[in-house]
């Protein structure tokens, strides 16, 4: 299956996943607000922003979800912060706000696809999604 996202959507996030990168490779001494896991799947969702991609198993799906929505988080956490240290309409704030909200959009087409591979692999396997999660979808 492929996931369509537009230039902002893409820039978003990546700007949003390298801030995450970057954070818990400076504070690599000290406990990381992000765990290392979805460090991990940001890491490599990174390269793949370059344009529409495809999503071929269940599992990878689930990756990319974890990645894309950990830096949701990240961007509506630095936006909030940015909100209460300056005000709504300071130039930071604005910025993050855009780019919290084209990356949730991603995150709900993320969502969607997870929902129809879901019903998918839950047909196939008659009631066992837990078995499909190596199931390749073709684009």
């Amino acid at each position: 299956m492929i996931l369509h996202c537009n230039f902002e959507e893409l820039r978003a996030l990546s700007s949003g996943g390298e801030a995450i990168v970057t954070a818990a490779e400076a504070s690599s001494t000290s406990p990381v607000s992000a765990p290392a896991e979805g460090v991990a799947h940001v890491e490599l969702l990174l390269p793949r922003l370059t344009g529409d991609f495809s999503i071929d198993t269940l599992d990878e799906q689930r990756r990319v979800r974890s990645a894309v929505h950990l830096i949701c988080d990240d961007l509506r956490t630095r936006m909030d912060q940015k909100v209460i240290e300056f005000n709504p309409a300071h130039e930071e704030a604005v910025a993050l706000y855009f780019d919290y909200a084209h990356s949730r959009s991603v995150l709900h087409r993320v969502d969607v696809i997870g929902a129809e591979m879901t019903g998918i692999v839950d047909l196939i396997t008659g009631g066992h999604p837990e078995l499909g999660g190596s199931i390749t979808f073709p684009d």
